[in-house]
């Protein structure tokens, strides 16, 4: 790779005493992917979860000179990843100057290039493409069509060069010819037509191209890579068997496997302004809660395992966390304020979206689902920070929840309102004799917003664990008796 202070070299002549040689972009990347692993350098900034199993793979095929298939579900970073590729390119490129395929100055391909070269020879001018300006990248549709990929016949070019159609520089072509000596990217293959994927064998197998009827033959150098979802199979469409024979490396990314690094995916994506962050506070409770909810939803019978569970919902959620707790923030006229549990209802939206229902789940309504994954979120985390309830009803002694659960069951109960200001929120949690003091017992150095959150998570999951009455009010929750609460809603059932 030459340094770059060589884009002073303006023509061919000079690139020729420069010494210096052309490379295909496999061999580029290969070339650079050999350096960095010597340097133990990162080569795929910002991703997690891969390092042991999808960056091997993804490294392995670059060193094969493979093309290569992403294959995962949704919010895998399989585009991120493509479009990170750039990065193993070298920095500049020399291409012939003016030619609308990065013609090689050793190796043109198109015949302006070669016309160019032909009459100028080594005084031919040339410029430096930067490796940025080598990515392409396509989204499949049902309307692509061959000349958007290929190319065709342009009438108006034929016209004003005087050119009969026979002539091939009355050709427009297409992106993939225009991605010559760079990386090209075709995402959700399966959803392009099968006649527009075996226009694709010839420049996988052979590298070339047909247009219509020309007898030209463009020995393209390009990197495909390609990204599909498993379910776009049996969903929308298919990849071509033959087509997918010609991908040499097939590799399959998968959702994060634990919290920890779920939440470092969040943390790194989520658009949370310096404003938020210092106004604002979130604690680890409140992140394990929200990824919890993507875990839960990728098991969840409601929801079509095929479809997914995009990281997205994880960032856009902890995106609402904030502007929930924002919103709360400004109508009480605070300038500070804590993510609380009950901020959860502004995570709804963005589950809502996020999620491809079966038809039960259909049946359900996807805001009932929504706010069922929040609740089997609060239960599956709650041991972790208190005592098992199942557990402490057999040892009623010991049940630290004990005067929590009697006060309720005197006829007692609790309101936690959404957009209460920070005094009236305290006064709330505050008012339940007991709930201070297993804090307090098994968080004795927290204090403050993180105390008061942890209180209400207590009630939040003891109302999971069926020792309280958890009652959806217009604009919050009310916590009561259990047993109060069924003999209320029977009642009221009998008097209808």
């Amino acid at each position: 790779m030459l340094n770059m202070s060589n884009q002073k070299i303006k023509t061919i002549g000079e690139l020729k005493s420069s010494g210096y040689r052309s490379k295909t972009v496999k061999e580029e990347l290969r070339d650079n992917l050999v350096e960095k692993l010597k340097k133990k350098e990162k080569i795929f900034e910002g991703i997690k979860a891969y390092d042991e199993t999808v960056i091997p793979d993804l490294e392995r095929a670059i060193l094969s000179r493979h093309s290569v298939l992403l294959l995962g579900l949704r919010g895998q970073a399989k585009t991120r990843i493509a479009r990170l590729m750039t990065n193993l390119l070298d920095e500049y490129i020399p291409v012939v100057k003016g030619s609308e395929l990065n013609d090689d100055p050793f190796n043109p391909l198109s015949r302006h290039a070669k016309d160019i070269i032909a009459l100028h020879g080594d005084q031919t001018e040339i410029e430096w493409l930067h490796r940025d300006e080598r990515y392409t990248e396509k989204l499949a549709t049902p309307d692509v069509s061959v000349a958007d990929l290929i190319g065709d016949v342009d009438p108006i070019k034929a016209a004003n060069l005087k050119l009969p159609y026979s002539d091939e520089r009355v050709i427009h072509f297409g992106l993939i010819p225009r991605s010559h000596r760079g990386i090209f990217v075709i995402n959700e293959l399966p959803d392009l037509q099968a006649r527009i994927q075996v226009a694709l064998f010839n420049i996988l197998q052979e590298g070339d191209i047909q247009i219509r009827g020309f007898k030209l033959r463009l020995p393209l150098d390009i990197q495909f890579i390609f990204t599909a979802n498993p379910e776009d199979y049996t969903n929308r469409g298919s990849i071509v068997t033959p087509l997918k024979d010609r991908i040499e490396s097939q590799i399959l990314t998968h959702y994060p496997k634990d919290i920890s690094t779920s939440k470092e995916i969040t943390l790194q994506e989520a658009k949370i302004s310096a404003e938020q962050k210092a106004n604002i506070k979130s604690f680890e409770l409140i992140e394990n809660l929200l990824e919890q909810i993507s875990f839960e939803a990728r098991s969840n019978e409601f929801i079509d395992p095929k479809s997914g569970v995009s990281a997205r919902l994880a960032i856009s959620g902890y995106e609402n966390l904030f502007s929930t707790a924002e919103r709360r923030m400004l109508i009480n006229n605070e300038s500070y304020t804590a993510i609380r549990i009950l901020d959860f209802w502004g995570v709804i939206p963005s589950i809502t979206g996020k999620i491809e229902l079966v038809y039960e789940g259909e049946q359900e309504g996807s805001s009932i689902v929504a706010q069922n994954l929040i609740s089997k979120a609060i239960r599956t985390r709650f041991t972790e920070y208190f005592p098992d309830p199942e557990k402490m009803k057999r040892k009623k002694e010991a049940n630290p929840y004990r005067e929590i659960t009697d006060w309720f069951g005197a006829g007692n109960e609790v309101d936690l309102l959404n957009d209460v200001s920070e005094k009236q929120y305290a006064s709330a949690l505050q008012s339940v004799p007991g709930l201070d003091d297993v804090v307090k017992k098994f968080f004795p150095k927290t204090k403050g917003e993180e105390k008061l959150v942890l209180m209400e998570f207590l009630l939040h999951g003891l109302a999971e664990y069926s020792l309280l009455s958890k009652n959806t009010l217009v604009s919050g929750l009310r916590f009561k008796d259990l047993f109060s609460s069924v003999f209320q809603d029977r009642g009221m059932k009998e008097e209808e």
